[in-house]
């Protein structure tokens, strides 16, 4: 595309090659910062933990998030999507050795273009593919795809939430959609309404259907989602955490009840300090429990955690070597490797890492938390 700018006689100068040569091909809506955040020059308060272990770093995979399944013979599955190869890599839970690959690019069902958050509930995994506009259902253990649904109303999706409900799950998926102007900004506040989208996902006698029910976001100031992405909730609580990523306005989580609606309380405001990026909720049988919400340094990333149900903050932990995280899952489930579950976070694009729930909570000095 450089050399189709420059006349047949006009060749590219050394200076401007390089600065083509340094521009990212698919540059993502939050990227848009002039300096990359890092960890050793923001000096943000934290402990260290040391990573279980870390899969086989995976370049050209480029790994977004991850997510987790136990298999009928109690064996753990790591999950991610790989936006770069349009697939899921499929690793050992316990251990990050690669098992598998599913999935390649394309647009029929089974196939994915640009695969971004992943959730697992039950036996089924959902994909929000944001080049595919959709988000896809896949059933376990055999990765059978069952369903593709959002693709008339989702533009730019990102990531999602799910909750099992009676005899269906709601799925709650962020649509990223920038302005018609320019795609690098964010349209005005009038038109991010509908910056979220609640489906009802049900089986039906001819196999899996998908409704949307309705759309949602704040139009003011301050509970707009500028740069949507992450999305979880705690449906004990009547509680939506929503990660602004807009440093511009100001990188922090916002809560909205279960109705879509903004609660005028914003969390982690005066600590984050690169980026809001995944969360994920650890539940505690007696109620109690802990957010754990990212901070995106391309240095090292900075898990910030909070209180279940205050939002108190706790304190904010890193690893040895983890960085640039977008995704992250907690697995609460137990095993004798991992008595107290996993937290899981993806690495710079390229891998994930794994945390022992026990050195977490040891360096934090949280109470025990036996999971629900």
């Amino acid at each position: 595309m450089l050399l189709a700018a420059c006349s047949a006689t006009q060749a590219p100068s050394p200076a401007s090659t390089a600065e083509a040569s340094a521009t990212p091909v698919d540059r993502e809506p939050d990227e848009n910062v002039e300096k990359d955040p890092l960890l050793s020059e923001a000096k943000v308060p934290h402990v260290v933990v040391t990573e279980a272990f870390i899969t086989a770093a995976t370049p050209d995979e480029n790994v977004d998030s991850p997510a987790s399944w136990r298999a009928p013979d109690g064996k753990r599955w790591l999950i991610a999507t790989a936006k770069a190869t349009n697939r899921l890599v499929v690793y050992d839970g316990g251990t990050g050795k690669q098992v598998r690959t599913v999935s390649g690019t394309g647009t029929a069902l089974g196939q994915m273009r640009r695969p971004n958050g992943i959730a697992v509930i039950d036996d089924l995994v959902l994909v929000v593919e944001r080049d595919n506009q959709r988000v896809q259902v896949f059933q376990l253990p055999d990765f059978e795809p069952l369903l593709a649904f959002g693709a008339e109303d989702l533009k730019q999706p990102y990531g999602l939430w799910v909750r099992p409900q009676k005899d269906s799950y709601e799925v709650i998926v962020s649509d990223n959609y920038m302005s018609p102007q320019d795609k690098d900004l964010p349209p005005p506040l009038a038109e991010l309404d509908k910056r979220f989208k609640r489906y009802q996902l049900r089986r039906v006698p001819d196999g899996w259907q998908a409704t949307l029910m309705d759309m949602f976001g704040d139009t003011t100031e301050a509970g707009a989602i500028r740069i949507a992405e992450s999305v979880f909730g705690d449906a004990d609580n009547d509680r939506l955490l929503l990660a602004e990523e807009d440093v511009a306005s100001g990188t922090r989580l916002r809560e909205y009840g279960l109705d879509g609606r903004y609660r005028d309380r914003d969390i982690g405001a005066d600590l984050f300090k690169a980026q809001a990026e995944g969360m994920a909720l650890a539940k505690c049988r007696d109620g109690g429990g802990y957010w754990i919400a990212t901070d995106q340094f391309k240095d090292r990333s900075v898990f910030h955690v909070f209180e279940r149900r205050t939002l108190e903050y706790r304190g904010a932990f890193a690893g040895d070597k983890t960085a640039n995280t977008d995704g992250v899952w907690l697995d609460q489930s137990v095993d004798a490797r991992f008595p107290e579950g996993i937290f899981y976070a993806v690495d710079d694009d390229q891998a994930v890492a794994a945390f022992d729930w026990r050195d977490i909570a040891k360096a934090l000095s949280l109470p025990a938390c036996r999971g629900e």
